[in-house]
């Protein structure tokens, strides 16, 4: 249950291993909550050293070209190029590559594509130089924080286009966030006395070439998404119990008859959440509840059971090795396939925006009953309606977001469109998926919030009806950043102040990934 007034700050070791044990949902969160630095595992250096010697001396040995290796790249895969220029194949690869466009990725979400990035090479698969890897776990562990651009990826070839932006400051090029700052790679290495990485052949196309532009946007996404969801059921009760609803549709045994684990866990939660409430257990004068209270379990319940669907596409790739070639040593063998396809991730990802957006959707069919004037709470939530206009306009900036959620929702995964001469000729969109996903999930923050300052209000007109402890103690917490409105005021600073306190409120990771 959620605890108002402790973190779920715990005393770690000092370094998370990269190794090749999984990652998963709570090992990210624990990572970004206790901001530990990485260090490579023994195992993870014998991989990578095992791996890049053994591409040098297939390079010595072997004349014939190797895609990507000694080769062009995309529809240059018939140019062979000399031993003497393949350092500079793979810079030039880095700086063509390079051109994202468009609004910043996230410093968030740039850090998280730092982690996965590294934790794919660690492998042993790549062909990376240990050093390279090496300057990424650098980066990470100061907030150097590469500048990447929204805009550029098809999501197939990997993320090309922001992988390169990723991997541009390793060769002292392009530019970082540094202590709240964008300045110079070059002035970077220089400040901590760091040489350009001279890259090896292979290495720029392992930098470019995975999924990790959609990755970092999907893992950072199903963290925020897992919160909401608990957000929509704690609010959505605090509106049932101010809307004077009914507690049987609830009932265990109506779930354990159509027994999806979201629904099932949706009613456990809201019974919880309700539990010695004296507005729920009132007589009342209704029979049944409209839908968007009624069918919470349903509703709320089908985003979990996706969001479980979602976390296993996401948690599989992000332990997966999504580069090209790929080396196999023990076998003798180096492979050119297309694990760089973002396939998995864009249906992913847009199952993520349809799923999160009936969550909202749902919520702001809630806020219009409750400003609506049934069940005798007043018009707007106000009293003296006429003279004051009280929440009235809320629930229409509500309506705004969902009905742009709804545009967004639009799959980017049926569309594709042909690059590189023809030779990629089917693409996943998986990255414009995921940019479409970052701003959805952040609208549905903004909805529920407004939700929470509607069903606040609404439970003030139940007095001296109290309902649960449990929800009045959250009330408590959330009426010291948001105070009960007497008369007409300027709402945006109580829905800013409402987003801001859903954003920040500690939940025990418990409540969230089970």
């Amino acid at each position: 249950m959620l605890n108002f007034e402790t973190t779920i700050l715990t005393v770690m070791e000092s370094y998370h291993y990269i190794s090749t044990l999984p990652l998963d949902l709570n090992a990210i969160s624990d990572l970004i909550l206790t901001n530990r630095n990485l260090k490579l595992s023994e195992d993870a250096i014998n991989r990578i050293e095992n791996c890049r010697s053994y591409l040098d001396k297939k390079m010595k040995s072997h004349k014939e070209p190797i895609y990507g290796i000694n080769t062009g790249f995309g529809s240059l895969y018939n140019v062979k190029i000399s031993s003497k220029n393949l350092t500079k194949l793979q810079e030039n690869l880095m700086m063509s590559h390079a051109c994202g466009t468009g609004e910043l990725v996230p410093q968030e979400i740039v850090k998280l594509m730092l982690l996965l990035k590294i934790q794919s090479l660690s492998y042993g698969y790549s062909g990376v130089q240990l050093q390279t890897v090496n300057r990424l776990v650098d980066f990470y562990n100061n907030d150097i924080l590469p500048i990447v651009y929204t805009q550029g990826s098809l999501g197939a070839s990997g993320d090309l286009a922001p992988l390169a932006h990723l991997a541009l400051p390793l060769i002292g090029k392009g530019k970082v966030w540094y202590e709240g700052e964008i300045v110079s790679a070059s002035n970077i290495l220089e400040k901590f006395k760091w040489k350009p990485i001279t890259l090896k052949s292979k290495e720029g196309l392992a930098l470019l070439n995975g999924t990790q532009f959609m990755s970092a946007y999907g893992i950072h996404l199903l963290l925020k998404s897992y919160r909401l969801s608990y957000f929509a059921d704690l609010i959505g009760a605090m509106s049932l119990d101010a809307y004077d609803g009914r507690i049987e549709p609830f009932d265990e045994l109506v779930h354990l008859v159509r027994p999806h684990n979201g629904q099932i866990k949706t009613a456990e939660r809201i019974r919880e959440f309700l539990k010695g409430s004296e507005l729920i257990s009132q007589e009342k004068k209704h029979v049944q509840d409209p839908y968007s209270f009624r069918c919470i379990p349903q509703v709320h319940g089908a985003t979990k059971d996706t969001l479980t669907f979602i976390e296993k596409t996401f948690v599989t790739e992000i332990n997966s090795v999504t580069d090209n070639p790929n080396i196999f040593v023990e076998e003798d063998k180096i492979i050119s396939g297309g694990n760089f396809h973002g396939q998995p991730l864009a249906f992913a990802l847009d199952y993520l925006k349809i799923a999160m957006a009936e969550l909202g959707n749902i919520s702001e069919r809630r806020t219009y009953q409750l400003v609506s004037g049934f069940r005798e709470l007043p018009d707007f939530l106000v009293d003296d309606p006429g003279l004051n206009s009280g929440l009235m306009i809320p629930q229409y900036t509500a309506a705004s977001i969902v009905s742009a959620n709804k545009q967004l929702a639009t799959p980017a995964s049926v569309d594709s469109i042909v690059s590189s001469n023809g030779q990629e000729d089917h693409v996943s969109m998986g990255a414009n998926a995921a940019t479409q996903a970052y701003t959805l999930v952040n609208n549905v923050e903004r909805i529920l919030a407004i939700e929470l300052f509607n069903g606040s209000q609404a439970l003030q007109f139940r007095a001296p009806l109290k309902s649960s402890e449990f929800i009045e103690s959250f009330l408590s917490i959330f009426r010291k950043e948001v105070s009960f409105v007497n008369k007409d005021r300027v709402l945006h600073d109580d829905i800013d102040s409402s987003i801001e306190f859903i954003k920040t409120l500690q939940i025990d990771s418990c409540e969230l990934y089970q």
